[in-house]
Parts: C-alpha cells; structure tokens; sequence
C-alpha cells in the first residue's frame, strides 16, 4: 500500500473518530437537558417583604401528558394545561386567569414568576419550586399545645377595622390543617405545622395566595397573629378556644331592597340566549339562584355540589340558575372564563353573565 493510500485511510477513520466523538456529546448533552419530573415538588411565593407563601404539589404523567396536583390538605387541585419547551415551563392554572412562567436550571428545579390578572390589573409574585421536597414547613420542636377544635377569631386590618371568623382545625402530632369561616364563605383547605409554640398555615389555589401564622400561648389562646395574602395583602389576628361559637346566619346577609318582593333580571348566558325567571321553563319550579365568579376558590366547592345536586333533583321540578359577577364587564373575557369553570365541573344549568363586576357597590 502506498503512503498516499495510506494517509487517506487515516484521514477518513479520524474523521469517522470525529464524528462519532461529537454524536457522543452531543447525545450526553441531551440526557443532561433539564426535566420538569414526577415526584413532590415543594413551592415558594415571595413577598418582598420577606414572607414566603409556601405549597406542595406533585406531577404525574396522564395521558401522554404532564399534569400537577396542587396539594392544600385533603384537596388535589388537578392543573393539566402545561407546556415544557427546552428549559421553560409554562403552567396555566385551570382557572381564575393566572399562570407560572418559570425555566428549570441545572438540578431540575424551578425558578420563575406567578402572574395573577384580575380585570385589567396584573399581581406578578417571584417564585420557586424545589423537586422531592415533601416537607411544607420544618417542625423544630415538639408542639407544647394541641389546638384541635373550634376558635373565636377576630382579623384587624391596617385600617384598624375589626371582623370576626370560626377558626376549625385538627392537630396530629406537629402537622395541623384547618381552615377559617366567615359568614361570606372560608378559606378553603389550609395546611402546615405546630412546631413548639409557633403555628404556620399556607394554602395555594390559583386564585389566592395565604400564610398564616401565630403564637400559641396555651390551650385555648392564639396570638400575635399574622395573615398574609398575595404580594402585598396583611392583617393580624387572635383567637380563643370556644367550641360554641357561631357565626352570623348567611342568610341575613343577603335581602331584597326595600319595597321589592320579588327577583326579576335577564341576562345573557354562555350561548349567547337570553335567560330570566320569568321564562316558561322556570314556571312553578323551585329555582335554586347561584351568586357566584370564575374567580371565586369557594366557588369551586358550591359549583362541584350544585353541579352533583342538579342532575337528579332536575326531574323533580328544582332548577339552578347561576348569576356570575366577573372582573371585567367585557362580555367575551367573562364568558371564556366562566367556560373553563362550566367545564371543570360539568355544569349543565344557565351560567348568566350579568355585566356587574364584582367590585361594584
């Protein structure tokens, strides 16, 4: 063989070396790409004023798919609208218009923003998410007190303004869950720990952001309370121990105007057709009349029930009809909102789109 034939064989095997050195690290760095991966995920909203409002989550493979299950206590919240391109994640939550934008760095975690739209106004809150963290918050020391049972609450605002609340929780050994009632609804499903004689509550559902926490002074007194809600929102709070306590009658806080006897309205429903009581399919039935928005987390509960309810008490002569005050008085953006909600929980009576935002007097 000549040299000249030689020097070619050499050449195109190390071209081949090459070749297949760079396939390999190419391959390696693929296997290396970050990946949003199943398992508990432990998730942080920061405040700027130091306070970070913590919840779990877990995703799961369904379906061919990524979804996540927030975790607050009992509740799994299921969220299956996200995307993974690359390092970036988006996650959209199933409802009350707001999502995640986050990237996954080196080690898989999370680190990004919550933006949260309500009406024309935007809450963008830092947050973080740590994989395989299970642990909410880290008990430090045994609890000195069990606080299960039923509380007094009294929530003073930075106006000095005074409301009152049912505190309800049950404490297993450091883990406590619970919740708080007002006349107007609860605070959902809450979460976290007794550690020594400190408390900290926290639940995350899409709409709200809350932490709580509190000193436990003995048995029956909570003190030096803090509420923290969102980016900004904070009150403080006490509580005594009253297992008869009680709270306003929900129905005296709704009423007709003076001079008025009975309801009448038409509005426009999800089709786009005109609904009032008046109409003949609502002649002699008992009508169950739902106020309620696609923003609202209590609305979640009272939708899945009266969505249970309606089916089989329908031929009985009962119909629902749903009034929805929004944030916005745009007919479009309310009506695909309150669809993701119609969706979710199957509803099959009038969802009436009434114009009112909800924060008008």
């Amino acid at each position: 063989m000549s040299r000249r034939n030689l020097w070619e064989l050499l050449k195109g095997g190390l071209l081949v070396t090459v070749l297949f050195l760079i396939l390999l690290a190419l391959l390696s760095w693929a296997d290396k790409k970050p990946l949003l991966k199943n398992g508990i995920w432990k998730a942080e909203l920061h405040r700027a004023d130091g306070r970070h409002i913590i919840f779990n989550f877990e995703t799961k493979d369904s379906a061919g798919k990524k979804v996540i299950y927030v975790i607050n206590g009992e509740e799994r919240l299921l969220v299956d609208s996200i995307s993974v391109t690359s390092d970036s994640v988006l996650i959209h939550m199933p409802f009350f218009d707001s999502h995640f934008r986050a990237k996954l760095d080196a080690q898989g975690n999370l680190q990004g923003v919550w933006i949260k739209k309500a009406g024309e106004k935007q809450q963008t809150m830092p947050f973080k998410a740590r994989y395989n963290q299970k642990l909410r918050f880290t008990a430090k020391a045994r609890p000195k007190h069990n606080i299960t049972g039923r509380w007094a609450v009294q929530f003073t605002g930075s106006n000095g303004k005074s409301r009152n609340a049912v505190g309800e929780f049950k404490q297993e050994g450091t883990r406590l869950t619970g919740t708080f009632l007002t006349a107007s609804g609860d605070y959902r499903y809450l979460e976290g720990v007794v550690s020594g004689d400190s408390l900290q509550l926290s639940a995350f559902d899409g709409s709200h952001a809350f932490l709580f926490t509190a000193k436990v002074a003995n048995d029956s007194t909570l003190q030096a309370g803090s509420f923290y809600s969102g980016a900004t929102g904070e009150e403080q709070w006490i509580a005594r121990k009253d297992e008869n306590v009680v709270l306003p009658d929900g129905y005296d806080q709704a009423h007709m105007r003076p001079g008025e006897s009975k309801l009448a309205f038409r509005f426009k429903g999800l089709d786009g057709r005109d609904v009032s009581l008046s109409d003949e399919a609502y002649k002699d039935k008992v009508v169950v009349l739902q106020i309620m928005g696609s923003w609202c987390p209590n609305c979640m509960d009272e939708t899945r029930f009266l969505s249970e309810f309606y089916s089989p008490n329908k031929e009985k002569g009962v119909e629902v009809v749903a009034l929805a005050y929004e944030r916005t008085t745009d007919f479009e953006t309310s009506k695909a909102s309150l669809q993701r909600f119609q969706k979710r929980f199957n509803v099959q009576y009038p969802v009436l789109v009434t114009g009112v935002t909800v924060s008008d007097p």
